[in-house]
């Protein structure tokens, strides 16, 4: 019976003493308690070195670990939690061979709740292992720091990486991603954004780790550069073609809505007489109308226009040359980042020659912000990378965020994301681990 108990409940090193039923008469109210003490060679072990140390005192008394539920019923393990004097670290609670230090559940427990926080809410996890949600975050933190742990570091060998932030609440809350473009894992993960939190990230590695770093990748936020360029000199900074075409989108965008507000205000002089047309009067759409329906035709790719966006663009390209020219100026600027790098950088000269005489000023503005970024743009272009991979991420983080809904300890849903979007892969207890299966 107490080997089936602990084949049951996952716990090894262990010596079951006895076997009680407490609780209630319903099955909702009683619990299955086993009194247990680790095995002679576990006894007395510092939880910190896992040397065997001298007894000190009993501590706060006996203690109860939550276990696997055996079947219905819940199921604790009851044992003393005496404290040692290690020589090394001193007083300490003696280390139990069926919990982890400081944890008041039992390993295959918090590897069950772990792994069903992976696919579910908190809320679900709460309601199906019986735990407080509260403590649900606790245990998603525990598993991940021992798992991360058991594994080598994923700073080493880095190679290519990307940054971004992405916001976890409301109230401009962000957090600070790095991603291994190589594997697709999220290696390190910070509360808030800016150079103070990136340069946590840097301070982390050591000189080997850094030089190992050849091409960095982000948008053309200022930090990212200036860090790169403080910590990994040799490293190629690389900016993300999707910002780059978002960057002329906005200008385009600003010159349409100047263009719409200086027609629309050129009609309010010229309002028609008040009250209802003549019979047979035909009403024509307003030049300001027009622009400012505009908006999908000019931003869009030309692959995806409609009809009606293409027959809206013609319309531009007669009416209205300078929103037409600024348009013109974006699909160069989008067309040259699928070109190879030679073609690349002489398109991108003759580009910015035209844009800067363009007498456009959204556009002459971004010619000016493109030239600063001329080198980079030609190195992203060369070498084929972008922050896509990043943003994929981005996505699986809001999801998770999303699951992970009420973690009032930004620490602990940090944990959650390591665990879902990094190569850490859980299984729940007693089934064979995944990488022994692929095998």
């Amino acid at each position: 019976m107490k080997r089936l108990l602990k084949l049951l409940l996952d716990i090894k090193l262990t010596v079951i003493d006895r076997i009680e039923v407490t609780g209630g008469p319903d099955i909702w109210d009683s619990c299955l308690v086993l009194h247990v003490r680790p095995t002679k060679g576990q006894a007395h072990r510092c939880p910190v070195c896992g040397r065997k140390a001298p007894y000190y005192d009993e501590g706060a008394g006996p203690r109860r670990w939550r276990a696997l539920d055996v079947g219905v019923m819940r199921a604790y393990l009851h044992g003393r939690a005496p404290r040692v004097l290690c020589s090394g670290h001193g007083v300490k609670v003696a280390s139990v061979p069926w919990a982890r230090h400081g944890a008041w559940f039992t390993y295959g427990f918090e590897q069950q709740v772990a792994w069903i926080s992976l696919h579910t809410t908190r809320s679900v996890v709460a309601g199906l292992c019986r735990v407080e949600w509260a403590t649900v975050g606790a245990i998603v933190a525990r598993v991940e720091k021992d798992e991360r742990a058991k594994r080598p570091s994923p700073l080493d060998g880095l190679t290519s990486i990307g940054i971004d932030e992405t916001s976890y609440k409301k109230g401009h809350k962000y957090l600070t991603l790095v991603v291994n473009h190589d594997t697709g894992e999220v290696v390190w993960a910070h509360k808030g954004h800016g150079k103070g939190v990136l340069t946590g990230f840097f301070e982390a590695l050591s000189p080997e780790q850094r030089a190992s770093i050849k091409r960095i990748t982000g948008d053309g936020a200022a930090w990212i550069t200036e860090c790169a360029e403080e910590f990994c000199p040799d490293a190629t900074r690389l900016l993300d073609p999707f910002h780059i075409v978002m960057w002329a989108t906005g200008a385009l965008d600003d010159v349409r809505r100047r263009i719409w507000n200086d027609l629309r205000r050129s009609e309010k002089k010229e309002r028609r007489r008040p009250g209802r047309p003549k019979k047979g009067t035909v009403c024509q759409a307003s030049a300001s109308s027009e622009v400012k329906g505009a908006r999908f035709a000019v931003l869009k790719n030309p692959e995806g226009l409609t009809e009606g966006q293409q027959a809206k663009l013609g319309m531009l390209a007669v009416e209205n040359s300078e929103l037409y020219r600024a348009y013109k100026h974006k699909e160069r600027l989008r067309l040259l980042l699928k070109m190879d790098a030679a073609d690349a950088a002489r398109e991108l000269d003759a580009w910015l020659a035209s844009a800067c005489r363009s007498r456009i000023p959204e556009v002459v503005g971004l010619s000016r912000k493109i030239r600063r970024h001329r080198q980079r743009i030609i190195d992203t272009v060369a070498s084929g990378l972008s922050n896509a991979r990043v943003e994929a991420i981005n996505n699986k983080v809001k999801v998770t965020i999303r699951m992970g809904y009420g973690f009032r300890n930004i620490d602990n849903l940090i944990a959650l994301i390591m665990l879902r979007c990094s190569k850490l892969q859980l299984s729940l207890p007693g089934r064979c681990p995944l990488a022994a299966r692929a095998v």
